[in-house]
């Protein structure tokens, strides 16, 4: 039975790499790209029917988003490390509770 490594710890807000990047745009342009055909072959199936103007449109109008989304810059990956701020309990001062009580006296 082979031994599983253990995942790498993240420990930055680094971008995915260039090859991750650039598959991922791939993806997206060619899920968009199969919508616009899907449209433009819907168009042609209901030549006649007005619904035919909705699918036209929208083969025209996918490729533009398609090359927008594509070209979009590559998005950190959530999850990174979140803010550690070591003083988080010790900015202020809190009052004392009883006003009249300002601490100890010299008794003397």
């Amino acid at each position: 039975m082979a031994r599983k490594e253990p995942e790498a710890i993240r420990i930055t807000t680094a971008t995915r790499s260039h090859s991750a990047d650039v598959g991922t745009r791939q993806r997206r342009y060619l899920i968009s790209m199969t919508i616009r055909t899907a449209c433009f072959l819907l168009a042609v199936v209901s030549m006649g029917h007005w619904f035919m103007w909705l699918f036209i449109g929208a083969s025209f109008v996918l490729p533009y988003f398609a090359v927008v989304m594509a070209n979009a810059g590559a998005a950190p990956d959530p999850g990174g490390p979140d803010h550690f701020d070591p003083y988080a309990g010790s900015h202020a001062l809190e009052a004392p509770s009883d006003p009249t009580v300002t601490g100890p006296r010299d008794r003397g």
